[in-house]
């Protein structure tokens, strides 16, 4: 009696010639069907096309990896009121008030259930398929986010800065699918608009669009370009919120408040009450120096008119360590002033100040009222707060000595 080899499916039964095929496709009983035919040659050829089908039916039935799209191209709600930016290739992750934090592939292999009831057919077409798809690969920058690169090196735009500049130029390539050369003053205004829809104030679109204005300007003239599409690009609307700064009250309810702070907010809320200095400036603080015996820290690195040194308020040491020789604050997160900015306001809510023109910002406002009222000349408020315009006189020397600018500061106080 002939016997197949282990994992053949033709067999002979005893007492009979013919040989047989037997299959045992899933969710179905084992078939034994004859051939009708002695030869084994001729029998394998008879059985050729019921074995590709049983082998395909077993393919099917097996989870099997597919590549497939994140999410379909368009924007997609992200937690805490972000956003998620999807193209064909990238997901732009960016926070609620637009702030980029990462860019991942938009195409991942996941596993997926059985083919139902497939056919052969279909499943042969499948596996063929599979030799022919490419992998996912992560987007192969271009000509244009060259340019982008080389004007963040030119200008040494890092931090929180780098990411807004970032998140500005990959939300306009998510809107506008043409090259720079090509971009028209209608294609940067699909920007504005999408940041008018947010419910952007127009200084703060033009903020963010100034990052893609200084790149082309730097690309023209390094001959790279020839048109700028995003310059003056931005309405000018009479949509600015006035802040208030905080006024004795409500410095009296905070102080009562601080405890239910923890201690890096509280000391956070206190650094800024009493120096004035931007939330994200103090992000910046990595270290201090001394200027005949005096501690400082310098901020400000957005721009050269922002930068300064800025004295240690006697009010604030108690709660400072012995010496600063890192970050002051942590930066892990992808925009800790931005979250600090959440708890701190967040905390003014809770001690009753709810006024929307009441915010953490007006702190520095207040620093400003108190050092006028003190008499401080405008010249050493300037030099104490940073310029919010380039001036001539800002840039002459290393500025009023250290001491001089601590009498003035322990005069804003808490």
């Amino acid at each position: 009696m002939a016997r197949a080899r282990h994992g053949s499916y033709l067999f002979q039964r005893p007492g009979s010639a013919n040989w047989y095929v037997k299959l045992r496709s899933p969710g179905e009983k084992r078939k034994e069907l004859s051939l009708g035919t002695s030869d084994h040659r001729e029998a394998e050829v008879l059985a050729g096309p019921m074995i590709t089908a049983h082998k395909a039916a077993l393919l099917a039935a097996r989870p099997h990896l597919q590549t497939v799209r994140k999410l379909e191209p368009g924007e997609h709600p992200d937690f805490d009121g972000g956003k998620i930016v999807a193209n064909e290739r990238e997901l732009i992750y960016l926070n609620h008030n637009g702030t980029y934090l990462r860019t991942e592939p938009n195409v991942q292999q996941m596993v997926v259930p059985p083919y139902p009831q497939s056919s052969a057919r279909a499943v042969v077409k499948f596996v063929r398929s599979l030799n022919r798809e490419p992998r996912p690969t992560v987007a192969v920058k271009n000509g244009d986010d060259a340019i982008f690169e080389t004007y963040l090196q030119h200008a040494n735009v890092t931090g929180y800065y780098e990411r807004e500049a970032r998140a500005t130029w990959a939300l306009f390539k998510s809107l506008c699918d043409k090259p720079l050369k090509d971009a028209t003053r209608d294609d940067g205004r699909k920007l504005v608009a999408h940041f008018e829809a947010q419910g952007l104030k127009s200084a703060s679109i033009r903020k963010k669009i100034g990052w893609l204005v200084a790149a082309v300007n730097l690309a023209i003239r390094e001959g790279r370009l020839r048109f700028n599409p995003f310059v003056s690009i931005v309405p000018k609307r009479d949509d600015k919120v006035t802040r208030l700064p905080l006024d004795e009250a409500d410095m009296k309810v905070v102080k009562r408040n601080l405890d239910k702070l923890d201690e890096a907010d509280a000391l956070l809320f206190r650094l800024l009450a009493c120096t004035g200095m931007r939330l994200s400036e103090a992000f910046e603080i990595d270290g201090e120096m001394k200027e005949r015996g005096v501690r400082y820290v310098i901020v400000g690195h957005k721009t050269e008119q922002s930068k300064r040194r800025v004295p240690l308020p006697a009010c604030v040491l108690p709660y400072l360590p012995r010496v600063i020789k890192g970050p002051l604050f942590v930066r892990k997160l992808a925009d800790p002033a931005d979250t600090a900015s959440k708890h701190l306001n967040r905390f003014l809510n809770d001690c009753g100040i709810v006024d929307p023109r009441k915010v953490i910002h007006s702190l520095r406002h207040r620093a400003q009222d108190r050092l006028r009222a003190a008499g401080c000349p405008e010249d050493v408020r300037w030099a104490l707060l940073g310029h919010e315009e380039k001036t001539v006189a800002a840039g002459y020397g290393e500025g009023f000595p250290v001491p001089l600018l601590r009498k003035w500061v322990d005069k804003i106080g808490m």
